[in-house]
């Protein structure tokens, strides 16, 4: 999802609000209240914490137009951060359209990698877009393909005007790329870090296999699991297809670079939301045990609430309640449902 942003030169670097009664207020903090994402603001009145709705601000108020872009720039923002302060720096997404948070080297040398690969692909008619980390730096060291990298240099420069001589010229059309694409990078491994937790979720099948009210519970889990790695795969194919053309890209860069921040933009902000849930299920041994139960039973929990259909979210809470009760009445034993 794209948003509008006024031009570079026109947007301050901090939250500045000129209306009197922000600075009347104490302990100001902007963020989306959940579960609805409502843009609100917390302060203190009275030593009392109250959560104002900032529409309603900007209407009880009459907020000046200088404060009413800047409260949008601060929405914009807490897509990325979880909350502002008056005087805070707004992130690079809103200012630049860069990304405020860091890539590893890793990543950094899987980006370039990936694009030498695609120019290599380019030169010798192959249309195979390599995806797998391990396959591409086998590659980086081969030195048959560091021979094919300097004369797909030569013929891309060609192809984009520059003379194949001038295949140097070359790099900082490399460079840029792979920059963009290292973030895509960081967000892929984030994605095969929630496919290893449903392989986690399938060895949990096998164990409870003979606990039905729980089972039940993993199907549902594995079920939404699948859903959200379709959705995740679905989007980063989307990039992988659209930057495979690889001249194509670099002949048209700051459209592509443009394109390439709008899908990143919106798979960190969707991916965000999991970064607790991923931690916990790192340190997850797939075991029985009564801790287990319940980190299942909190999985199912933030999967339902962003990947169940309502109707059928609130038929499987009546189904689940409902085997809690007779596991109750049977066993005396309880199992955490949503």
């Amino acid at each position: 999802m794209g948003h509008s942003k006024p031009a570079p030169a026109t947007l301050p670097s901090h939250i500045k609000l000129d209306h009197v009664v922000f600075s009347r207020f104490a302990e100001c903090l902007f963020y989306l209240s959940a579960p609805s994402e409502e843009f609100v603001l917390s302060v203190n009145i009275g030593g009392n914490q109250v959560v104002l709705p900032v529409a309603g601000i900007i209407k009880e108020f009459v907020l000046g137009p200088a404060d009413v872009e800047m409260l949008e720039l601060v929405g914009q923002s807490l897509r990325f951060v979880r909350g502002l302060r008056i005087g805070d720096a707004l992130p690079k997404e809103v200012l630049t359209g860069e990304a405020s948070w860091e890539v590893s080297q890793k990543h950094q040398m899987l980006a370039r990698q990936r694009v030498l690969m695609q120019l290599v692909n380019w030169l010798m008619g192959v249309e195979t877009l390599l995806t797998s980390p391990e396959q591409l730096m086998q590659l980086a060291n081969d030195p048959t393909t560091k021979k094919k990298v300097n004369e797909a240099f030569g013929e891309a420069a060609e192809r984009l005007g520059l003379g194949r001589e001038n295949r140097e010229q070359m790099l900082p059309y490399v460079e840029k790329l792979s920059n963009e694409l290292s973030y895509v990078e960081a967000l892929r491994e984030i994605v095969e870090s929630i496919r290893a937790m449903l392989g986690k979720v399938e060895g949990l099948r096998k164990i409870y296999q003979r606990e039905k009210t729980l089972l039940q519970t993993l199907d549902q889990v594995r079920k939404l699991m699948l859903v959200a790695v379709a959705e995740f795969d679905e989007r980063i194919i989307e990039l992988d297809a659209q930057t495979g053309e690889i001249i194509a890209v670099l002949q048209n860069l700051e459209r592509q670079v443009l394109f390439i921040r709008e899908k990143r933009d919106d798979l960190y902000v969707r991916l965000l939301a999991w970064r607790e849930v991923i931690d916990e299920w790192r340190r997850v041994d797939v075991a029985m045990s009564l801790k287990m139960e319940n980190v299942i039973a909190r999985l199912y929990q933030f999967l339902a609430a962003r990947y169940m259909k309502t109707d059928e979210w609130v038929l499987m809470t009546q189904l689940q309640l409902r085997a809690e009760n007779i596991d109750d009445l049977k066993k005396k034993k309880k199992v955490l449902v949503w």
